[in-house]
């Protein structure tokens, strides 16, 4: 992934939603971006850290939360950490469920719209008397190439 050519296009995201991309906020998600897959809040700290040593806790959340509500990072609760949204300059996508696949193996996070099969899974959980809350939804397994190695 070009790194600078994503935080400009997350740049003009939030000026085109009425927010704006700080100095620190871009810094967090540059940081970001120079982790492979998932990445931990505390990951982001400790590299915060090395440029701006009185970074805190509240610091680093306080931005991951913002990139997160402008849909430029994917907050995954079951791995209680971060990822890219692939999918930024889709317009439809920010309204579509999407699902997250990470690798087992190679760590690799791809993500996928998937508005049929949640609301497929939707309609499930209200047949069984559940109201399901809007979240990303996580898949775990084995992308191609390390299928590949191990054929």
């Amino acid at each position: 992934m070009d790194t600078n050519a994503f935080i400009h296009s997350a740049n003009a995201h939030c000026e085109k939603n009425g927010a704006k991309l700080t100095d620190l906020r871009r810094q967090v998600l540059d940081l970001v971006l120079q982790h492979e897959g998932v990445v931990k809040a505390y990951q982001i700290l400790s590299d915060l850290q090395q440029t701006r040593a009185s970074a805190a806790p509240p610091t680093v959340y306080r931005a991951l939360d913002f990139l997160v509500e402008q849909g430029i990072l994917h907050r995954v609760d079951a791995l209680n950490g971060y990822v890219v949204c692939q999918h930024l300059n889709d317009a439809h996508h920010h309204d579509q469920a999407n699902v997250i696949m990470t690798c087992r193996d190679c760590g690799r996070v791809d993500e996928m719209a998937a508005d049929a099969g949640v609301q497929a899974l939707r309609e499930s959980c209200l047949a069984q008397g559940f109201e399901m809350d809007n979240q990303q939804l996580l898949l775990n397994g084995h992308c191609t190439q390390c299928l590949a190695k191990k054929g």
